[in-house]
């Protein structure tokens, strides 16, 4: 018989729906089943119309089956069928897709679900196979069709012989190449895989013969290989079930499952929402964050289904940066999908969606720490990082969200404290949100700029981590109040008249700090007297944008431009240091040199900043102790 012409306008078009849309040849697979499945919906959907078909939704099945002697894969379903006007309208026209127009012609309701739109999935086929034979009997009829085609090369149809209606797909599979094993797809465990990655949520069951071990009747020991027919998909997917229905117990199994976990999640969250975006959700907080988590292996998102088939395994787009320890998946028929249903096109729903999970995410964080303190802790030590990097890599933008998230330790408890319970506790006469930065709590308890914070009672919060001062830089503020380094050029902590006193000191001993600055050079911008210390002889204040801290965090990082902090040294006018050097700067200039650099150097061991010249300094101390 000769064969037929594709009816789409060219060969190269057909070439390119062949090798061009999908990214995967796995994905034929999908498509295949998808379009069984679509088949047999449009005939429970008639048999819910019509009582006299006599068919329920427990009689539809689709069927796998791998024949690794003839390398031939068959899929078929007993479906709605296609007639030879059918055949020859949705096989051999290129992007006629008969479940468009199915479900644009019919009010299909809840309980039938449409997947085709486009009318390409069909033709993936040719991806693995260098023959395609489809046999259809449509519903009703007498009479089945076999429909052939070799690639691009057009195709026949012929009278045949089917006993029930449906359709059958034989897929003949290339040969193997240096780069492609088309046998995988023959393969029991490959198929099983990728049904279980792409179409375990299709309605209707899957059904393959499956060879299983089994131990032979009355023997304990001996084992016999047999072949059960088994159902692959789960079919009704978790998200879909009404929530009363569900225990922790089941939304646990399901995410450790499902996302390889061993462990239960700390929460989830399962989401059901209609409007300008209609989806269902399940997202979940693991209890551990993954290994790579911080590192550039780890890779966000969402898995993305529509109408319950896997479109992809990581829908970045869904979670922001800040949020992406989340694990979970969507599911919606809302999406704009481009042509192999492997991408998303940036519209106006995903964009909602995404803004919608942000809300829910943030909610659920919230609650967490109103009513699981202990639990939400836990959480903010496996990924609180990652909302204070939300915070300083949007320059702030991101404030509004993620504020009310973070929890530091303070000098006022033991436990952790978010900024608003740091400004419930405020006194009334304190103007800011104090802050110190160190490598540890322990370090930094000991750090001489919080002498005169605490002396006044007022609390400090307690940064340990590299990213904790750039987040506060951008945050600016918390409930109108600034923040303030306790380093800070100006704590502004002194009366008016405890100002003018120390305005006198500086001018009676400006000599002196002269002298020490000429001697430190350009290791710091000021030397002066301290009004923040107590009992320490000696610190650095920060006289610029960049501090101290933010300079070792910047200077540790790969290709750093060795960013330098504007240095202030402070001196304890106080502390009996001070007079030693009011009589070495009359006295004997070059000792008051080597003072210079000994309290500077001091300072800088106190900011655990490495010593640039030990020896130096060993000699120095060894020369003063034996003066």
């Amino acid at each position: 018989m000769a064969k037929k012409q594709f009816k789409a306008e060219s060969k190269r078009l057909l070439d390119m729906m062949i090798h061009s849309i999908y990214t995967h040849k796995e994905i034929f697979l999908r498509e295949l089943i998808s379009n069984a499945s679509d088949a047999i919906d449009k005939l429970y959907f008639h048999s819910l119309q019509d009582t006299d078909i006599g068919m329920t939704k427990d009689d539809f099945a689709i069927t796998i089956k791998a024949d690794k002697e003839n390398r031939t894969l068959t899929i078929s379903d007993n479906g709605i069928g296609m007639t030879k006007e059918e055949l020859e309208n949705n096989l051999g026209t290129i992007a006629k897709s008969g479940s468009l127009a199915f479900k644009n012609d019919n009010e299909l309701g809840d309980d039938v679900s449409i997947i085709g739109q486009f009318g390409v999935g069909f033709y993936s086929s040719f991806m693995v196979a260098k023959k395609v034979v489809v046999t259809s009997k449509a519903f009703g009829s007498d009479e089945a069709y076999t429909w052939t085609a070799e690639g691009v090369d057009g195709y026949t149809i012929v009278e045949s012989e089917k006993e029930t209606s449906g359709t059958e797909i034989i897929l003949y599979l290339m040969d193997n190449t240096e780069n492609e094993k088309y046998d995988e797809y023959l393969e029991q465990y490959r198929l099983q895989q990728l049904i279980k990655k792409y179409s375990d949520y299709i309605r209707f069951p899957i059904k393959m013969d499956v060879e299983t071990s089994k131990l032979k009747e009355g023997s304990e020991t001996e084992y016999e290989t047999v072949v059960e027919i088994k159902t692959l998909n789960s079919m009704v997917p978790i998200w879909r079930k009404n929530k009363n229905e569900l225990k922790d117990e089941d939304y646990n199994k399901f995410y450790m499952e499902k996302f390889h976990d061993y462990e239960n999640p700390v929460k989830y969250m399962h989401v059901k929402a209609e409007g300008i975006a209609s989806y269902n959700a399940l997202l979940f907080i693991p209890s551990k964050a993954p290994f790579n988590y911080y590192s550039k292996e780890y890779e966000k998102g969402l898995q993305l289904y529509s109408n319950g088939v896997l479109i992809m395994d990581k829908c970045a787009d869904l979670l922001p940066d800040y949020f992406s320890f989340v694990k979970g998946l969507v599911d919606s028929e809302d999406l704009s999908l481009n042509i192999s249903r492997e991408l998303l096109q940036h519209d106006r729903q995903l964009k909602v969606i995404a803004k919608n999970l942000e809300k829910t995410i943030k909610n659920n964080l919230v609650k967490m720490l109103m009513e699981d303190r202990d639990k939400y802790e836990e959480f903010f030590k496996n990924f609180g990082l990652q909302l204070k990097f939300g915070i300083y890599s949007s320059y702030g933008q991101n404030k509004d969200v993620l504020e009310d998230l973070l929890m530091f330790h303070t000098s006022f408890a033991e436990k952790m404290s978010t900024l608003e319970e740091y400004v419930s506790r405020m006194k009334e006469d304190q103007k800011f949100i104090y802050y110190v930065t160190g490598s540890s709590i322990s370090r930094i308890e000991r750090l001489p700029q919080i002498e005169a914070l605490k002396e006044k009672g007022f609390e400090v919060l307690y940064l340990t981590d590299d990213v904790d001062e750039f987040a506060v830089k951008m945050l600016m503020n918390y409930k109108e109040k600034e923040f303030k380094s306790a380093s800070s050029d100006d704590l502004d902590l002194e009366t008016e008249e405890e100002k003018q006193e120390a305005k006198k000191q500086a001018e009676e001993n400006k000599d002196l700090f002269t002298a020490m600055k000429e001697a430190l050079g350009d290791k710091v911008v000021e030397v002066r007297l301290s009004q923040r210390l107590k009992s320490h002889p000696v610190c650095l204040a920060n006289g610029g944008d960049i501090t101290i801290e933010m300079e070792k965090v910047l200077n540790a990082m790969p290709n750093n431009e060795k960013v330098k902090a504007q240095k202030v040294l402070e001196i304890n006018a106080n502390h009996p240091v001070f007079a030693k050097l009011q009589k070495l700067n009359t006295e004997d200039k070059e000792k008051l040199k080597m003072y210079s650099e000994l309290l500077y150097t001091q300072s800088l061991m106190i900011e655990g900043i490495p010593v640039e010249d030990p020896v130096k300094f060993s000699n120095m101390i060894c020369e003063l102790m034996v003066d």
